[in-house]
């Protein structure tokens, strides 16, 4: 099956999913995770139709992004992995959407780097749902002091949060815990669902999906 084939599979998929959830077409935003492929690999995506990409790392992207952003108009990138303080200065540069903010110290670095640059970043806290120690992530408990932390102390605009449910647990009651934590902090956007298990993520409210092999095939 042809990139464009997958790609357009995963989009009937995710339409599908809002209509059996009773929720709006074009309610859940799909980002296209093509970290470890190369610009050759993302060209057919962006050739059809697809503007919203989502990458693991700053150092990979800015080998590949610049370009194809210079290339096309309105893509819109996130980093949707962890980001290291000293990288904080290239990220703000390159991303559009930081989805991976989950402690106080990058916190600090994004705050001065978003006033340094006078860019415009939207930005995600991420929750580690299943309270995993090898996976970055703020605790559920401290989530909503964080986020409040975030808006308050540091002027930072936190949309809304993210998480990478356990690979071998039943994502539903992640989704869930983090659909509730969203609420009690106040903000609207819902970062959950992966290749496998995006279609149950839009079932619990998902506003963007992150999928990457589903549609570039198996790194």
């Amino acid at each position: 099956m042809e990139l464009q084939e997958r790609l357009n599979e995963v989009r009937s998929h995710i339409a599908a999913a809002e209509r059996q959830a009773g929720r709006p077409d074009g309610a859940v935003q799909l980002v296209a995770v093509s970290k470890t492929f190369d610009a050759d690999a993302i060209r057919p995506a962006i050739s059809a139709g697809q503007r919203v990409f989502g990458e693991n790392r700053v150092q990979e992207s800015q080998g590949k992004w610049p370009a194809l952003k210079a290339e096309t108009s309105g893509i819109e990138l996130h980093l949707i992995g962890p980001l290291q303080s000293n990288k904080a200065a290239d990220a703000v540069a390159l991303f559009d959407v930081i989805e991976t903010v989950d402690r106080e110290k990058i916190a600090r670095a994004l705050a001065d780097e978003i006033k340094r640059q006078g860019k415009a970043i939207r930005l995600y806290v991420q929750v580690n749902t299943g309270l995993e120690p090898q996976k970055a992530g703020i605790a559920p408990d401290d989530t909503v002091a964080f986020v409040d932390l975030c808006h308050n102390e540091l002027g930072l605009s936190i949309e809304g949060l993210m998480c990478i449910p356990p690979a071998d647990e039943n994502p539903g009651p992640h989704f869930a815990l983090l659909a509730k934590l969203a609420a009690k902090a106040g903000v609207d956007k819902l970062s959950m669902g992966m290749s496998s298990d995006y279609e149950i993520a839009v079932a619990f409210g998902a506003t963007s999906v992150r999928v990457g092999s589903a549609i570039f095939g198996a790194r």
